[in-house]
């Protein structure tokens, strides 16, 4: 027969089990545009989730623009729409002529920039001793300053104001701290209590934790004094965070606005914060003045954010906090 010359062949188990397993397998080019279309989904997922987020953060701002261009008549209505008919321009200039604002904006860039440079000085010097040099009392004093972060300024504002009005030998002031105003309506009350914060010291004092400590053994090696080791080896290498840092005092002084409230009188120190309320009055609002004052003051900050942003984001993820 014709069948007696055909040769069947011999199959191994091994090899039967392998074949079927390569057969009922996927084919790595299937895989991977499986795997790409699975990233491709989760990060358009991602990418709607952060625009709906930035939208939601977005539209208080929008709003005060909108209001800041608006004209009264609009404003009296009782449901504005959320674009204005009419755009008035000229509210921003009626703002600045309504108030001496240029005075107000003076002051609070020199409360923010001397609060930047207070911060790099003593801040950084703290910072730099509580994570190099070592002493027994550095633990209890960095616990110290975590335990003074925990307590709002709204606590304390009380004995501050009466420390800056009793302080002796100012403002008239005896030895005892009686017979004048202390440090009340003076640059004194604006500049010192906010020369350096806390949290300025805890999170420059944790981008020096990531330091290398062998440079420090090399410089004193080398007879290099400690002072020369800060300011010329070890701080050059934590510019993100000496900017990140400066930026949040300079916005801690330039928005204050409840300490020179407390503290001035003289129109000479108010502030910018403090100046707008000059559109709020007892039983009328200017709310186009108003949000054309606030949409000016807000404008450096987010100018200063625009310009720093990509230090400032990895100035904080850079930091070592854990």
């Amino acid at each position: 027969m014709a069948t007696d010359n055909l040769e069947f062949p011999v199959l191994v188990p091994g090899e039967v089990a392998a074949d079927t397993a390569h057969a009922a397998a996927p084919s790595a080019p299937v895989r991977g545009r499986s795997q790409k279309r699975q990233r491709l989904v989760s990060r358009v997922v991602l990418w709607i989730l952060l625009a709906a987020v930035s939208l939601v953060m977005v539209t208080p701002f929008a709003w005060m623009v909108f209001t800041a261009v608006r004209s009264p008549v609009e404003l009296a209505e009782v449901n504005p729409p959320f674009f204005p008919r009419t755009w008035h321009f000229e509210n921003f200039v009626r703002a600045l002529q309504a108030a001496p604002f240029h005075i107000y904006a003076r002051n609070s860039f020199i409360i923010g920039a001397s609060q930047v440079v207070t911060t790099m000085l003593f801040g950084a010097s703290a910072g730099y001793a509580l994570a190099k040099l070592r002493f027994r009392a550095a633990p209890w004093i960095f616990a110290w300053l975590l335990a003074t972060m925990m307590i709002p300024f709204y606590a304390i504002v009380i004995p501050d104001f009466l420390l800056a009005r009793f302080m002796p030998l100012f403002g008239g002031n005896d030895i005892f701290g009686q017979g004048g105003q202390g440090w009340i309506d003076s640059w004194w009350a604006l500049l010192v209590p906010g020369m350096v914060s806390a949290f300025s010291i805890f999170l420059l004092r944790q981008f020096y934790v990531t330091t290398p400590t062998e440079l420090i053994e090399a410089a004193r090696i080398d007879g290099l004094s400690e002072p020369r080791i800060w300011a010329q080896i070890i701080t050059p290498q934590i510019k993100p965070g000496l900017l990140t840092v400066a930026l949040l005092a300079f916005e801690g002084g330039w928005n204050n606005f409840l300490w020179p409230l407390l503290v001035t009188t003289s129109e000479n120190l108010r502030v910018i914060q403090v100046g707008l309320s000059v559109f709020r009055q007892e039983s009328n609002t200017q709310w186009d003045l108003l949000m054309a004052g606030t949409t000016l003051s807000a404008l450096p900050m987010i100018v200063l954010f625009v310009i720093f942003q990509r230090y400032f984001v990895n100035g904080f993820v850079n930091s070592g906090i854990k």
